[in-house]
């Protein structure tokens, strides 16, 4: 009896036990499902499994960076089933090995959770050759040999566009009297071809004469961008179109002035070639260890890049089995193509077709569409070059300010001064336009004050939509259940998207969706405090942030900021409103918004960049140039998070991704740099050379760096 009595009374323990230990590890994956943690299974518990069923793959050797709650490093991991079931020390990962685990040693090397990039337009990634600039300065006659030289190499028939791409439209660009306006310098490298030139952050755009003269008005009619037109047929994009001193195009146009010239026949040839081999885009991606990613303005925008909308890139992807990375896609459409007889907006029918999109990639772990891209502006940056300066179209709080330019001993432009545009000479300049319209007028007029009588204007810049269309569709957004990604520059901009994201969440009463703002250039402490307490994400670009006094500075600083001259000094006294308000990632971490990544690319560059984003993040400095706003410099830490698990939880995947943890997804790289004992050791200066020597995915090893 008593032997029976103890048997019952072990197996009622046994029983027990085995049912705490259920209802633990359920609850433990129930939490790591809802993203609220609970912990690792215990050493016991990892035995358990581990004698259960050996893993498919680990890891030793590794300084495994888990980006867990507690940003522990370990030395192992194991796989099964292309989920992480293990990480820990190298001698208990050995119970995990069986005889046909995959065993790996990572001699030591750094690895990281898979990188997140929550912003880039993955269809213009792909380098398939061309006519390339590659952000490079540039002088106009050097812009003209190069362009020519590309036509004649590329064997262009005369009538056909050209198109060149990645301009630095920020630096560089200074005339002669052979080139003295962008037009005339795409002029000197053909008259028989229309020319296209591309910024490298996709929103600036240079023509040639011929390019000019396709443009097409509202009745589709081909009259040209002319000094007539702009008054005319073309008059709502007159704060988009560069002049010279006689009101005649310069050929610089950026956003929405670039729409009358229809330059897609140069976009198509590269589509049709990513069409046909897709697994280019995610070698791409792979390489630079990103294994997710949100398409920043997936359907119409992609053909403003690419030629196409990109979705047929995707299923050739996903049919093929060839979709490395998890895709999150940020539906981009244009309100303003909904209109109906009467001009109003149709909302059902732009939601109807956002929705067939949603739906249709619903199905697929990998993929989403549950995001609307929204544009709050273009672009703050203004062409010094031009007479008179072309401003930026960004929206201010202020007017932009008009700085009087002169060249220094090196030929640089430098400011001397500035236009008083309150003054009784503006106010006649701006009361009575047609007394400084003709070429001798404009001469006499600089002549006698030293400055072009178009710089009397006084320019706000100008919302992408009417604010009520913005408002309107961000908040329908939320209530069809979209999360919203905002692009917003200026301060403005911001200041606008915040009010709209506010008045969407009260709308709806939900607080929770991961609504991002992306590139955030300039923001006020105002509304710094407001990301904070919305708790927006938020997409900087971190690649953008340094100080370049002579290049890009100067379309920008100056126009914000009274300075003169063209030293670091003067364009970076921390006393300046740029100064203060530039890229504000380290208030904005700490007022309580979410730091993540968007490289943009193939704005600036068709490579992605991660580790050139994430040294960036931590110096704000070019090598050899001395920082912009160092106190909003973030630590190496904050950038890897930035990268992995904020990433993640922007895209809504925290709790298949971002980290190396039990339960999901394994997905890694290795890197050949240890970049938290760069920056730990004050060389962070060196982690934009960090390389990847090998990308998993869903426990599968889908990147090997090419030997040496």
């Amino acid at each position: 009896m008593r032997d029976a009595r103890e048997k019952a009374t072990t197996s009622v323990l046994w029983l027990l036990a085995a049912i705490f230990v259920t209802l633990s590890v359920n609850l433990s994956a129930s939490a790591k499902a809802a993203g609220t943690g609970g912990g690792e299974p215990s050493q016991a518990e990892r035995k358990s499994v581990s004698k259960a069923k050996p893993a498919d793959f680990v890891l030793t050797n590794g300084k495994i960076y888990t980006e867990d709650s507690f940003h522990q490093t370990v030395e192992a991991l194991a796989v099964r089933d292309g989920k992480i079931i293990f990480t820990g020390s190298d001698a208990e990962a050995a119970s995990f090995i069986g005889p046909k685990t995959q065993v790996e040693d990572a001699g030591g090397k750094l690895v990281l959770p898979g990188l997140v990039d929550i912003h880039i337009h993955p269809m213009g990634i792909v380098d398939f050759g061309g006519c390339d600039l590659q952000s490079r300065a540039r002088t106009l006659a050097e812009i003209a040999e190069f362009v020519r030289g590309c036509i004649e190499r590329m064997h262009v028939p005369p009538g056909h566009w050209v198109a060149v791409s990645d301009w630095e439209y920020g630096g560089g660009n200074q005339a002669d009297p052979a080139h003295p306006t962008l037009r005339a310098a795409l002029d000197a490298a053909s008259t028989q071809n229309p020319i296209v030139m591309t910024g490298w952050d996709g929103h600036h755009g240079a023509y040639n004469s011929a390019a000019l003269a396709l443009a097409r008005n509202a009745k589709g009619e081909v009259v040209g961008y002319s000094k007539k037109t702009l008054a005319t047929d073309f008059v709502q994009y007159k704060t988009y179109v560069g002049v010279d001193a006689n009101g005649e195009p310069t050929g610089d146009i950026t956003d929405q002035g670039k729409l009358p010239i229809d330059s897609s026949e140069t976009l198509r040839d590269n589509y049709e070639k990513l069409l046909q081999q897709p697994e280019k885009l995610t070698q791409r991606l792979n390489s630079a260890g990103i294994t997710a990613v949100q398409d920043a303005a997936a359907g119409r925008a992609g053909r403003s890049i690419s030629g196409g909308s990109g979705y047929d890139v995707y299923d050739a992807l996903i049919q093929r089995g060839q979709l490395t990375f998890r895709l999150n896609m940020a539906q981009y459409w244009l309100p303003e193509d909904f209109r109906d007889a009467k001009g109003h907006i149709d909302w059902d029918k732009l939601f109807a077709e956002a929705n067939t999109v949603r739906q249709k990639y619903a199905s697929n772990p990998l993929t989403r569409a549950d995001a609307i891209k929204v544009f709050a502006d273009g672009v703050p940056e203004a062409n010094p070059n031009n007479v008179p300066p072309t401003l930026g179209n960004s929206p201010r709080p202020v007017p932009y300010l008009q700085p009087i330019f002169e060249k220094d001993s090196h030929g640089n432009l430098s400011v001397k001064g500035y236009v008083d545009v309150a003054s009784p000479v503006c106010a006649y300049v701006r009361a009575k336009p047609e007394e400084y319209s003709t070429a001798d007028q404009i001469s006499d007029f600089i002549t006698t004050y030293g400055y072009h009588p178009g710089q009397c204007a006084i320019s706000y810049g100008v919302p992408e939509h009417e604010p009520a269309i913005f408002n309107e569709y961000v908040k329908r957004a939320h209530l069809a259940g979209y999360t919203v990604h905002i692009h917003s520059i200026s301060d403005e901009a911001v200041h606008m998207a915040i009010d709209a994201l506010e008045a969407a969440r009260a709308a709806d009463g939900i607080r929770s969706q991961p609504d991002t703002l992306a590139h955030i250039q300039f923001a006020t402490p105002e509304d710094v405090a407001r990301m904070g307490r919305d708790h927006l994400y938020l997409a900087f670009t971190y690649s953008w942030i340094y100080a370049e006094p002579v290049g890009y500075d100067l379309s920008v600083v100056p126009f914000f900021d009274k300075v003169l001259g063209n030293s670091y000094e003067a364009f970076h006294n921390p006393n300046t409103y740029y100064e203060r308000n530039n890229y504000p990632a380290k208030t904005a971490k700490e007022a309580g918004a979410i730091v993540a990544a968007g490289s943009d690319a193939p704005v600036l560059t068709k490579d992605p960049q991660p580790f050139v984003n994430i040294e960036f993040g931590i110096t704000r400095a070019r090598h050899g140039l001395p920082p912009v706003s160092p106190q909003q410099r973030l630590n190496v830490r904050d950038m890897i998070d930035a990268y992995t698990i904020n990433g993640a939880r922007a895209l809504n995947r925290a709790s298949e991704i971002g980290s190396l943890e039990v339960g999901k997804s394994a997905d890694f790289i290795i890197v050949d740099q240890n970049i938290l004992a760069l920056a730990d050791e004050g060389q962070p200066e060196k982690i934009g050379d960090t390389k990847v020597l090998e990308t998993w995915f869903m426990g599968r090893k889908v990147y090997t760096a090419p030997k040496p």
